[in-house]
């Protein structure tokens, strides 16, 4: 890799939208632990900016990202698996609290498909590619791939993703809800900026509230998520965004949120 390359390119597109894009291309945006660690990074940084509204991550135009990287993987034996700093890096993924947007081209596999399913909508192209192919390396997914995939696609297609190692088009991950929306080659991650810029235009609060409990599902008994979803919807009638937006409405105008 040229020294001068930088691994994640960080880019705003304008103040309220944030796009990371993966650039490992000799690696097939391989997520080695470098690579995902800058992820985390930049993620906990944009969720204290509070110009940082939404965030979009992509990669290239064959890849987004082919999996771990395999000579990270070659190297480590069971002790070293169990204190791989891998999970703690992935749960501060998982975590980002505003609203996280995926442009896809090409291949999504291994890690790279978890790295997807880190994100509230994705938006693929036609000739996009989703798998789980660990257990063509003998082993199985480890951020997600048997835990979080069948609770979006489903269990038969997780098994036949993961015991087969079989892709998926984007045509069928948008299918299986693993995918949002399915355009054009090419044309992901423009469709992705305007996802951004039009959630983005929205008030922030709600926006990171309906993500949270949205995801809630994934997590919690029904019982503890409606007792949850109140406590969230009652707490934005406190916010000064809740004011403008009744406001707004009544008088006919276009809101101005703020954020608070």
């Amino acid at each position: 890799m040229n020294a001068h390359q930088d691994i994640l390119i960080v880019e705003k597109v304008d103040d309220a939208v944030l796009l990371l894009r993966l650039n490992r291309p000799e690696k097939r945006n391989a997520l080695a632990t470098d690579l995902l660690s800058r992820v985390a990074d930049a993620l906990d940084k944009a969720a204290v900016d509070p110009e940082v509204r939404t965030v979009v991550i992509t990669g290239s135009e064959r890849f987004f990202a082919a999996g771990a990287d395999i000579k990270e993987l070659a190297s480590r034996d069971t002790g070293g698996a169990l204190a791989d700093p891998r999970p703690a890096i992935w749960s501060r993924i998982r975590g980002f609290a505003k609203p996280l947007i995926a442009a896809v081209e090409g291949w999504s596999l291994g890690a790279g498909n978890e790295l997807v399913m880190c994100c509230d909508l994705v938006v693929a192209g036609t000739s996009a590619l989703f798998g789980q192919p660990e257990t063509n390396l003998g082993i199985i997914p480890g951020a997600g791939g048997t835990a979080i995939l069948p609770r979006i696609v489903g269990r038969t297609r997780a098994m036949e993703m993961v015991l087969l190692g079989d892709p998926m088009t984007a045509s069928e991950a948008h299918q299986a809800g693993l995918v949002s929306t399915v355009v054009e080659d090419g044309q992901s991650l423009h469709v992705s900026l305007d996802l951004a810029k039009r959630i983005s235009s929205r008030a922030p609060l709600a926006m990171q509230q309906a993500k949270a409990m949205v995801r809630a599902t994934f997590e919690m008994p029904l019982a503890a998520h409606m007792a949850l979803e109140r406590q969230a919807f009652s707490a934005l009638f406190g916010t000064t965004d809740k004011r403008e937006g009744v406001t707004a409405f009544l008088e006919k105008r276009k809101p101005e949120w703020k954020g608070l």
